[in-house]
């Protein structure tokens, strides 16, 4: 699935959805398979030996967050990907979706320069997601820029830089919780993560506060095929946030990414009008919009 991530990219990086980024599907398998793997349906299409397309069909479960509380996840959700030469397994992908899932509500985000997948779907019945709508829908894009020319980092007085391998587990896990709390996420998860063999323990990077408060972080997968790096995800505790924490943490990761042979960086973010502040974060640091996806959801047809 990675490798035809990084064949897509090579090639068509606008037709390059969020769930089906590099990085991104060793962040989303990494930390979620060991818990929620029982609830996830894969299927592979091979051309030659190769991955040609996949679909990842994500069921119906119960998500049990830090906080003791427990969402019901109740319709299904597809990530795929399908290479633009084989564009016509798209159908073959829609009819294993709508047989896996059977009669639930099925999403799905296929990005929006995908005009013939957008009309495929379209034939099997799906919509546009109407809670992507409006200013505060729930579309994704992805955001680009080159790293020949990266600002420097400033950090307040008495932050300073550290990686997962120095502050080590439960540091990492700690900060990741303080920013995205109530989540899903556990010292397993980050175990699934570090099994990853994209993951690099040297560009995961965190911001210590002086009180020894792990106050920012992010992870950065470097994909050496295509010399680019994606930052997923990238999170800053409530009480260190606006003290430029972030940005700084984005500059001297994209540093570290260059050294490390990345010639590229891309990072996703809501789209919507209504969701400014991590879009207008890493336009401050240069990035600008590459592809965005287009939601789109089928009904159950029960009752």
């Amino acid at each position: 699935m990675q490798t035809l991530a990084q064949r897509v990219t090579a090639i068509r990086p606008d037709l390059v959805n969020s769930d089906a980024s590099f990085g991104e599907l060793a962040w989303n398998w990494g930390k979620d398979h060991a818990g929620y793997g029982a609830s996830w349906r894969r299927r592979l299409w091979l051309s030659g030996g190769e991955a040609v397309a996949w679909g990842w069909a994500r069921l119906p479960h119960q998500a049990r967050r830090d906080d003791g509380s427990v969402k019901d996840v109740t319709g299904a959700y597809l990530a795929y990907q399908v290479h633009p030469d084989h564009a016509e397994l798209v159908d073959e992908v829609i009819d294993w979706y709508d047989a896996t899932a059977g009669d639930t509500e099925r999403t799905v985000v296929p990005g929006a320069a995908d005009a013939f997948a957008l009309e495929r779907w379209a034939a099997h019945g799906y919509e546009t997601d109407p809670s992507s709508l409006g200013d505060t829908g729930s579309w994704t894009q992805l955001n680009e820029r080159d790293l020949t020319d990266v600002e420097r980092p400033a950090l307040p007085d008495g932050f300073r830089f550290r990686t997962a391998e120095e502050a080590g587990p439960e540091a990492a896990v700690r900060a990741h919780l303080d920013a995205w709390s109530p989540s899903t996420y556990t010292a397993e998860s980050y175990q699934g993560v570090r099994r990853t063999a994209a993951y690099r323990g040297d560009l995961h990077i965190l911001v210590e506060a002086p009180d020894g408060t792990m106050a920012s972080s992010t992870i950065m997968w470097l994909d050496e095929a295509n010399r680019t790096a994606e930052f997923e995800p990238v999170g800053t505790h409530p009480g260190y946030r606006r003290l430029g924490l972030a940005r700084a943490m984005l500059l001297h990761g994209m540093h570290l990414a260059r050294a490390a042979g990345a010639t590229h960086m891309t990072v996703a973010c809501l789209g919507a009008p209504g969701h400014p502040r991590a879009r207008g974060l890493y336009y401050s640091v240069g990035f600008r919009e590459l592809s965005r996806d287009a939601p789109l959801i089928k009904a159950t047809t029960a009752g």
